[in-house]
């Protein structure tokens, strides 16, 4: 199952319509993973083009509900159980510690956050934790094209789990990094 993540699109105040490269970045997956900061729902509407959708309320995203967005997401997909929220700061917290704030010490194999604009990925105390960062805002900066991620899963276990950046914008750089993590070199990989 091949799972695309993103956040912090912040439209329509960033841009009327997400980027063609979110398309194409998301072209087959399965389904789609918002953490937050949607704005509206016709961004929801937008990926549900692509795949399924399923988003958490962001600190931006008051005064609309969608019966797409809740203020957490839990999942058991293919044997992994998987949770997402906004707003996960300082992601570099125990692990434990984040899931006693958000989750009631609930145990997850996949920890799924936005809201900093920033990608991540960690895989600590044998949990995948990750932040595709922004595809509109990347880093806080201006507006821009900025990253997504991609989570492949397959009979209980991670196959990979990838931020890719999706260009740069006429003159402005994409100050995001790719990177990736493949559980069976335990390693995070740039580029």
């Amino acid at each position: 199952m091949l799972i695309g993540l993103i956040s912090d699109t912040h439209q329509p105040s960033e841009l009327k319509n997400l980027w063609p490269e979110v398309y194409t970045a998301f072209a087959g997956v399965d389904l789609i993973l918002h953490g937050g900061d949607i704005v509206s729902p016709s961004v929801l509407d937008w990926l549900e083009e692509i795949a399924p959708t399923l988003a958490c309320r962001g600190n931006n995203d008051y005064g609309w509900d969608d019966p797409r967005m809740t203020e957490t997401v839990v999942l058991e997909l293919e044997g992994l159980r998987i949770a997402m929220c906004h707003d996960m700061e300082p992601e570099d917290r125990p692990v434990q510690t984040l899931l006693d704030r958000y989750w009631n010490s609930e145990k997850f194999d996949i920890l799924i956050a936005g809201d900093t604009h920033r990608e991540l990925i960690y895989h600590r105390d044998g949990v995948l934790q990750m932040n595709s960062g922004s595809p509109t805002l990347p880093h806080h900066w201006s507006t821009r094209l900025g990253t997504v991620g991609l989570l492949e899963i397959a009979g209980g276990s991670i196959v990979e789990a990838k931020i890719m950046r999706l260009g740069h914008s006429d003159g402005r750089s994409n100050p995001g990094i790719e990177f990736s993590f493949r559980p069976e070199t335990g390693v995070i990989r740039l580029g």
